[in-house]
């Protein structure tokens, strides 16, 4: 049986300075699964800046050809800007210009073009504490999740994926068959669900159940 032919990851590459545009684009020849392609026809966009402000995150977006297109971003100086903010405007990757290697830049790229994520150490501490503060001052006071589900959301779409019909599902969680129905009704009305198959798939597919 032959194996299965990786699909190609095609990515674009933007920099102000032709030689580290070039440079950039060689390092693709050392991995069969990247070929660098045009911007409107990209997976990953990859963009070398010198700065990371709160004004570059929205400049981006030009270089995007649509807004789920993921970023890899290359850095040169420090970081300036609010890395929930940034990861909201589509960066899923940044690479320090002082410590980049063809072989980061290759990998940095498999885990973003495959849904993943690469950020330095120090960037992932800041955003796990925006995450931590953002739910301890705003989230957990409205009983919500970081997810934006209640608890109580939560519980109601677990059992409707088990099968379970309202009122069994009241009984189990102690709730009257109109508040269970009001529960569903003011999750799907907040996403834009459809019906509870949508609300049950969109759970699902946030992790959450």
């Amino acid at each position: 049986m032959q194996g299965r032919t990786m699909e190609k990851i095609r990515v674009a590459i933007h920099a102000q300075d032709y030689f580290t545009r070039m440079g950039l684009a060689n390092c693709l020849g050392g991995d069969t699964q990247l070929v660098e392609a045009r911007g409107d026809n990209a997976d990953v966009v990859v963009i070398a800046i010198e700065t990371a402000e709160a004004s570059t995150m929205k400049e981006l977006q030009m270089f995007r050809p649509d807004t789920a297109t993921p970023l890899v971003l290359i850095v040169g100086d420090r970081w300036h800007a609010d890395i929930s903010a940034a990861a909201e405007w589509g960066v899923r990757a940044v690479l320090w210009r002082r410590h980049f290697s063809a072989t980061t830049f290759m990998q940095a790229i498999r885990a973003v073009g495959s849904g993943g994520g690469y950020f330095p150490t120090s960037l992932q501490g800041a955003l796990i504490e925006q995450i931590v503060r953002t739910y301890r001052e705003v989230l957990a006071p409205q009983g919500l999740n970081p997810s934006g589900f209640t608890n109580r959301e939560i519980d109601v779409l677990r059992l409707v994926s088990e099968g379970f019909d309202l009122q069994q599902i009241a009984d189990k969680l102690h709730y009257s068959e109109r508040t269970v129905k009001n529960i569903l009704y003011q999750f799907m009305k907040r996403f834009g669900l459809h019906n509870r198959a949508h609300a049950v798939s969109y759970a699902i597919r946030s992790g959450l159940i």
